[in-house]
């Protein structure tokens, strides 16, 4: 069944082509089947070659197909070749089975648009590249796919570009997603030059015995792919793209920017987890960064009023968790809560795309309420996938954010933990606050609006998606550690062996006549599992998620007058509500900069500098043409003359 994964990228490849070429001769309902088929394809695929893995001989847990020789220059051979282990198998799970379900979705969604075959060509291609991304068995193969994935995503933003707004989103997406990518390259070259391979079995292999622990070589290494992950996984300082992508179609949102690809420099730091492991001072910044990005984003939802962008900015707030899970070197707890927001992520996107359908596209709360008698599967969808964010057990956020929270205070440390516990509050506060001026209260709907339930192919999509946000903690419950299954799956790929790391390290540098760190502490820490605490911990986190969402019930239902109060008397409100005007001092410091520059150039250096140059030797050329069409009469009589007067100069000047 293994020799079946070059079929998974290639179904939706095909796919696309046939829609791109010939979706308008064959229609949409033709175009929905071949859309859906290839991604449904690659999932049942999927599911043959886990088969295949399960089977794998003891001591074996990567199979490596390799197509062909795709670069081969001097020492640097690079081969077009998917790795199948445990963790390109739960993303290729997440990719093609919530990303055919988003598809099916999309054929109700979508079906009234007249470029209905340009969309999901789109769409079959950025599954490709997604598949591509999580599939490669080196950093270049990675990388295609990550510029795959960047590129579907500018085309899909901006879908609708007859829309100024939705153009510049997309402009603004591919700019911003270019300085991470930037950054990403130069670590590909750097990891060549230390590694002379950038294949990933090589280079984790190695990583132990070829890089001096916490040197700069691994620290701009690391430092340079989190900046790449920054960029695509929309982490501060780069993730004011995400929130102007909502511009896009709903399901692009639900796929793109909440299940896929915006989780795609998580995969990459888990992926390369021995290379951060031997950057510690790398790892306190990515649990920083994620930490700060999951406060922030959640601080900035609470003051929208746009449904989509409430969730975009609960999006980076969530993919903050998982970095932060990633600092303090929990990476199971990062999988596993990027598996569980896929889920609910992608349910209370799509939810909110019904919404925004039942109400003739209204996309601001204010002016909906009440929506829970005319949407019931909707609703009830949307407040299981809304209890599973906000952390209410069982539901599978809760399992998944408690392993996060667990681990930034036995792990990290406890300012780590207190960002994450003040996240969790915020978003149970502004996720109520979602689902109450949706769905509850007074009715705000426009008179000529009569809102109502979506088709069946939307809602049924919706019931799955609700009913794996319910159940997905089952993957790993973190007090049963024996019923953790990502754990054990995950375990091959994250086993790193520090003591040898550390060994070599020392060594090296007592060669090179330098004093090595004690790092012995390091290997003194090894997984401790205090049940006692984590019960006592679960339990505050879920009395944290029930105190925020009761502050939205006292505010928008008990006291709907206090929200207009806080309002006029705080004046902090109005900075959360205009986003701490990062994108005005990004405006300010970036954008006008380079734009006054660029017009400079274009007005002095390009116009008058380069123009002029080439302007004025033309303008030389043309007076000496001037000058020289005074001999140029066209009368024969004359040129002789000047014949015969060139003759006796000469014969003057040779005699």
């Amino acid at each position: 069944m293994l020799s079946l994964t070059w079929l998974i990228p290639m179904y939706p490849l095909v796919g696309s082509i046939i829609c791109g070429f010939y979706g308008l001769k064959i229609g949409k309902d033709k175009v929905a089947k071949v859309a859906c088929g290839s991604v449904i394809l690659s999932f049942l695929t999927t599911l043959l070659v886990l088969g295949g893995y399960a089977n794998l001989p003891e001591g074996e847990s990567i199979y490596e197909q390799v197509m062909f020789t795709w670069i081969a220059a001097g020492n640097l051979n690079i081969e077009w070749g998917y790795q199948i282990d445990g963790l390109s198998l739960v993303m290729l799970m997440v990719v093609s089975g919530v990303g055919s379900l988003i598809h099916i979705y999309a054929v109700g969604y979508m079906y009234e648009e007249y470029s209905f075959y340009r969309f999901f060509a789109y769409f079959n291609l950025f599954v490709f590249a997604m598949l591509i991304l999580v599939m490669g068995n080196n950093f270049l193969m990675m990388f295609i796919g990550w510029e795959g994935v960047g590129c579907c995503s500018y085309f899909l933003i901006g879908y609708y570009f007859d829309k100024k707004s939705a153009c510049d989103a997309g402009t603004k997406a591919f700019v911003v997603n270019r300085v991470g990518d930037f950054a990403f390259l130069l670590a590909v070259m750097y990891i060549f030059k230390l590694f002379g391979s950038i294949d990933f079995s090589h280079v984790m292999e190695h990583a132990a015995t070829t890089v001096v622990f916490e040197s700069e070589d691994i620290t701009i290494i690391t430092m340079l792919l989190f900046i790449g992950a920054t960029g695509k996984s929309a982490q501060i300082p780069l993730y004011t793209w995400l929130p102007d992508a909502m511009e896009g179609p709903t399901p692009v949102s639900a796929l793109i920017h909440a299940a896929t690809m915006v989780t795609a420099g998580v995969y990459m730091v888990v992926r390369c987890n021995a290379l951060f492991v031997m950057a510690p001072i790398t790892m306190w910044i990515v649990a920083l960064v994620g930490g700060g990005t999951a406060l922030f984003a959640a601080t900035i939802g609470t003051a929208q009023y746009d449904i989509k962008r409430v969730l975009a900015y609960s999006t980076v707030s969530q993919i903050g968790y998982m970095f932060l899970a990633c600092g303090v070197g929990a990476f199971t707890a990062a999988i596993f809560h990027l598996v569980t927001h896929a889920f609910f992520k992608a349910c209370l996107f799509l939810g909110s795309g019904s919404v925004i359908h039942g109400v003739h596209g209204e996309q601001d709360m204010r002016k909906m309420g009440g929506l829970k008698k005319y949407m019931p599967k909707t609703y009830w969808t949307f407040v299981i996938s809304t209890a599973a964010i906000a952390g209410i057990v069982p539901l599978s956020g809760f399992f998944s954010k408690d392993e996060i929270l667990y681990h930034s205070l036995m792990d990290g440390n406890i300012m780590f933990w207190g960002m994450g516990v003040c996240g969790a509050f915020i978003t149970a506060f502004y996720m109520s606050r979602l689902v109450i001026m949706t769905f509850h209260g007074k009715y705000n709907v426009d008179p000529e609006v009569h809102p109502h339930e979506s088709p069946a192919i939307m809602t049924n999509v919706l019931i799955v998606l609700a009913i794996l946000a319910a159940i997905g903690g089952l993957l790993g419950i973190p007090i049963m550690h024996g019923a953790h299954f990502l754990k054990h799956v995950l375990a091959p790929v994250l086993e790193f062996d520090l003591a040898t790391a550390i060994d070599h390290s020392t060594h090296v540098l007592h060669e090179q006549g330098r004093h090595a760190p004690h790092w012995g502490h390091l290997l003194e820490h090894h997984e401790e599992h205090n049940v006692l605490t984590e019960v006592l911990l679960m339990g505050f986190s879920l009395c944290v998620a029930l105190a925020g969402i009761a502050t939205a019930y006292l505010f928008y239902i008990k006291f709907p007058s206090w929200p207009e109060k806080i309002m006029q008397t705080q004046g902090g409100f109005e900075l959360v509500r205009n986003k701490y005007y990062v994108d005005e001092v990004y405006d300010a410091t970036f954008v006008k900069p380079t734009v006054e520059g660029s017009y400079i150039l274009w007005r002095q250096a390009d116009a008058k500098g380069i123009d002029g140059t080439v302007n004025g030797v033309a303008k030389i050329i043309g007076w000496f043409s001037q000058q020289a069409r005074v001999f140029q009469s066209g009368f024969v009589r004359n040129y002789a003359l000047f014949m015969v007067m060139g003759f006796i100069f000469f014969l003057i000047v040779a005699f």
